[in-house]
């Protein structure tokens, strides 16, 4: 692990990998993962103030406003374990929360460093998801290509294992169409900027985290 002041986020669309390389990137760096689907449930579980409202929205089935994902995110972004540098994992998604985070960082005299996007392409992605499973009785999450059970269809723990709606091949086709209708602004909000990095999120996992790693320590904009 390499202690940096850094901070980054990774975008890219379902299957890309995101949150595999978000947790592998953070570690290599020495940097907070936060992973923003995570820190809403958080803020649920502890029933905050922004987590009540949040509820509210989400037993409705209406998404999270804009202000609320802001508010819980920067707030999160406030605490002590993030000084040191962070990695956005889901966080910002649309171009009004991007905004939301450079007003932050602008205020509190920071920059972000690294925006890292993962290009994947539709066929690679349909197959990633279609072969992932999980277990209802421990959660645990396996991909039958690439990190398969060992005992076929059961987890480890013994458990029946299943196919999540949303990895259905036509879920997924629609997923990947509603990410590009609504991240495609963002993509070009941020691909102006000094610290846009792409990469190819199809190559093996090992390949795509030190090619990652290897561009931002060596792209002189961390401190080490």
């Amino acid at each position: 692990m390499v202690a940096t002041d850094c901070r980054l986020i990774i975008l890219g669309p379902p299957g890309a990998g995101k949150g595999t390389q978000a947790r592998l990137i953070a570690e290599s760096l020495g940097v907070k993962h936060l992973d923003c689907g995570q820190v809403i449930r958080n803020e649920v579980s502890d029933e905050t103030v922004f987590g009540k409202k949040a509820r509210e929205h989400m037993v409705s089935g209406g998404l999270v406003p804009d202000e609320l994902i802001i508010e819980m995110m920067l707030k999160r972004l406030s605490e002590q374990d993030c000084i040191g540098g962070f990695l956005l994992d889901g966080f910002p998604r649309t171009v009004k929360q991007a905004r939301g985070l450079d007003g932050f960082l602008i205020d509190n005299g920071f920059r972000l460093d690294y925006i890292i996007y993962l290009g994947i392409s539709e066929e690679t992605a349909v197959s990633r998801l279609s072969a992932r499973r999980y277990c209802p009785a421990c959660g645990r999450v396996y991909n039958l290509q690439t990190m398969p059970p060992v005992v076929e269809g059961q987890c480890d723990c013994g458990g029946q294992l299943e196919q999540r709606p949303d990895d259905m091949p036509d879920t997924v086709l629609n997923r990947l169409r509603v990410y590009r209708e609504e991240t495609a602004p963002l993509i070009d909000y941020y691909s102006k900027s000094e610290g846009y990095m792409e990469f190819d999120g199809g190559k093996p996992g090992e390949e795509v985290t030190g090619d990652i790693v290897k561009s931002v320590l060596e792209g002189g904009r961390c401190d080490e």
